[in-house]
């Protein structure tokens, strides 16, 4: 199951850079997830400072 970034989101970035498959791209007031190239590998959950990413 793919992560999603939550509207918690701050857009900071963290995520993104952190990211090893390039899932991740800044979108529309906070950063989202391309759920077609994510691997659930749970890096972008791990730097983020307010928790936005998670499992679906």
């Amino acid at each position: 199951m793919a992560y999603i970034i939550s509207d918690e989101c701050v857009s900071c970035g963290a995520c993104e850079a952190e990211c090893p498959v390039g899932a991740i791209s800044e979108g529309d007031g906070k950063y989202q997830i391309d759920a077609d190239a994510c691997v659930e590998c749970g890096a972008c959950a791990g730097v983020c400072p307010v928790g936005a990413p998670s499992a679906e």
